[in-house]
């Protein structure tokens, strides 16, 4: 594996193991407007953007809340979700570590809000590994496009060759590959139907990685 300088990290499914915990929110706010569905249906939508994940939920419990008020109810159970629920996925911390020991920058990419990212961070201690932290906030154009890994990029003044990027979905892929950017891919329950086949390797956990 080559020597990079600098390693970024997607957040959700990535780094920690919200997928599942933010697919079982979406199911549970469905609930709340009488529908009930299965929370497997947000394998077909994981990575995308909020409007295309509860488009397709609403489609498929037959609903038509208003997303300002869902969004809110979602949130609220979301967040106990995490509070109760979130783990690092397996050796994430141990690898952040190692990359720490070595003077390696790293970066947290995330299409998250800030909030989001914020209550993983704090919840979790991992705060201070990160050299530069960028959410759905700090972006106008978000994955698949690159723009969220170029602004990482720019504040890290270091070039794309000098990179990693560790991702879990199709849309962080094409995003990352788009920033011209080598990509590991962690595989979990959620994206077993996102094609990995372009990055440099699959992981589904991280002592897998060489360091």
């Amino acid at each position: 594996m080559k020597n990079y300088s600098a390693y970024l990290f997607d957040m959700d499914g990535t780094l920690v193991n919200s997928e599942g915990l933010k697919g079982k929110a979406l199911v549970e706010t469905c609930s709340l407007y009488g529908s009930q569905v299965d929370v497997a249906i947000y394998k077909v939508v994981m990575g995308e953007t909020w409007s295309k994940v509860t488009n397709h939920f609403f489609n498929t419990a037959g609903i038509k809340p208003n997303i300002d008020e869902f969004t809110i109810k979602f949130r609220k159970i979301y967040q106990e979700l995490l509070r109760e629920k979130l783990s690092p996925n397996p050796n994430a911390k141990e690898l952040l570590s190692k990359f720490k020991e070595r003077c390696k920058k790293i970066g947290l990419v995330s299409s998250a809000s800030a909030w989001m990212v914020n209550q993983v961070l704090v919840q979790l201690k991992i705060s201070d590994f990160f050299d530069v932290v960028v959410t759905y906030e700090d972006i106008t154009n978000h994955k698949p496009s690159p723009e969220a890994y170029l602004v990482a990029l720019e504040k890290l003044a270091i070039s794309n060759s000098e990179v990693l990027i560790f991702e879990d979905s199709n849309a962080g892929l094409i995003a990352a590959q788009k920033a011209m950017c080598d990509v590991v891919a962690f595989r979990h329950e959620f994206n077993t139907n996102n094609d990995f086949s372009s990055a440099i390797k699959i992981i589904s956990d991280f002592n897998e990685f060489p360091v």
